[in-house]
């Protein structure tokens, strides 16, 4: 017969997962929500174009607009959600996009659209630092690995379901109810973080190390932050991991067909064999990252690089142009199963990295600068690679995408090295020199 304590010790670890459970289902909604306004507005632009008469320019401007406005934002709302909190920060972005799909709804001209486009960017910009905070301060960290592979993973479903929702309702209704039914997602997620608003709270930390008052007051402010290299270094690893990944989420499909005269139909295919290798690779380094959570001494970076390492050599492969079709489909997969090995790694260095230098306090600053380095590279990667494939040159296209990769694989390396260097120097510090 079990002792009591080891019925307790039961007991307390089922609890701990079912709370951690819902907490990344928490998390992984409303992540999966930003991602699904990602594409509300796309699959309506040829009814916005009837309606008001507009340009490809101009509602492409939509879309500017929301990267714009949530690339500058997610830096500011980072130290927004150290100062307040993520929780409360969540539900504000979530009210956002819900409230930018009805002034979609009720647009009567492309100002109001175009309003409506920067109120969902600006919702936009608080989800990576206050999921990142959310996950970091109330996940154990046994099960970090699964709430980083998760939250990624929610990102891709939000993707794949809003064109299909958006495009069915305003086929059969029209666009106006279309927008209702994005509000009505928004809406739905905001009553779930509401409802659960008892898990997802904690208490608010200063970003510090120690208890050292000098050191706490110099890690706080706003200009030291912004000095410290290892949070640049992170900014230009998600910038370069993103060029790679914007090249292919926009040029895919001509780029196969330009190099390998493959049908329209089969270049597609290779674009969603990546995002499925990506999405498998996700759930893969969420059990890496698991198993060494606990480990302090395992180095994500060397994971980081080995997992980016192949996939630049497959885009190397790829621009030689001389393999066969029938191997297009695997190497575009196996590419992305090392992008999507690589992420829950990532998000665990960038959790070490900011633990080791500023202290649990700093999450939402840090996850809120450097992930604005992935809306700087989704709107950098188009304008590069597209004036490649304007010159027709498609081969250099891969040849970029896999020079991207290895500049975040220096990158990593670079963060991990500079953010334990760091840690080592401010320990050997006496207290009287801070």
């Amino acid at each position: 017969m079990s002792s009591p304590t080891a019925i307790a010790s039961i007991a307390d670890t089922r609890v701990s997962l079912k709370t951690d459970a819902t907490i990344i289902s928490l998390i992984g909604f409303a992540h999966g929500t930003s991602h699904f306004f990602h594409l509300t507005l796309p699959p309506l632009f040829p009814w916005f174009m009837r309606e008001f008469s507009l340009s490809f320019v101009q509602v492409g401007m939509l879309m500017t607009t929301f990267f714009v406005v949530s690339g500058v934002g997610q830096a500011f709302a980072g130290i927004v959600v150290d100062r307040f909190g993520a929780h409360r920060v969540l539900c504000a972005g979530v009210a956002l996009l819900a409230c930018s799909a009805l002034l979609v709804a009720a647009s009567l001209n492309f100002a109001a659209l175009f309003c409506a486009g920067a109120v969902a960017g600006l919702g936009n910009s608080v989800f990576h630092p206050a999921d990142f905070t959310l996950i970091n301060r109330r996940v154990s960290l046994s099960r970090l690995g699964h709430a980083f592979s998760a939250h990624g993973l929610s990102g891709n479903l939000g993707w794949a379901l809003s064109p299909v929702l958006m495009l069915a309702l305003a086929t059969t209704y029209g666009w106006r109810f279309a927008a209702l039914g994005a509000a009505l997602v928004g809406a739905i997620a905001l009553a779930f973080l509401i409802w659960h608003r008892g898990l997802l709270q904690y208490q608010l930390a200063p970003a510090s190390i120690n208890q050292n008052p000098a050191l706490e007051s110099q890690l706080t402010s706003i200009w030291h932050f912004l000095s410290l290299r290892v949070v640049w270094l992170a900014f230009a690893f998600f910038f370069f991991s993103t060029m790679a990944f914007g090249a292919l989420q926009n040029f895919a499909p001509p780029l196969l067909r330009e190099l390998y005269s493959v049908s329209l139909a089969l270049a597609t295919s290779a674009l969603t064999a990546y995002l499925l290798g990506a999405s498998a690779g996700l759930v893969c380094g969420g059990f890496v990252v698991n198993n060494g959570a606990v480990n302090s001494g395992l180095k994500f970076e060397y994971l980081i690089a080995a997992a980016l390492a192949v996939s630049a050599c497959l885009a190397f492969l790829l621009a030689t142009a001389v393999l066969p079709t029938l191997f297009v489909l695997p190497i575009m997969a196996l590419m992305g199963f090392g992008v999507g090995l690589s992420g829950p790694s990532r998000d665990m260095l960038v959790r070490r990295a900011t633990a080791a230098r500023l202290g649990e306090g700093a999450f939402g600053r840090v996850y809120g600068l450097v992930y604005a380095g992935l809306d700087v590279g989704l709107a950098v990667s188009p304008i590069v690679f597209g004036l490649l494939l304007d010159a027709h040159l498609p081969a250099w296209v891969f040849v970029g995408v896999g020079c991207a990769f290895i500049g975040a694989i220096f990158t990593a390396l670079a963060v991990a090295k500079d953010s334990a260097s760091l840690a080592v120097s401010e320990a050997a510090k006496p207290i009287g020199n801070l």
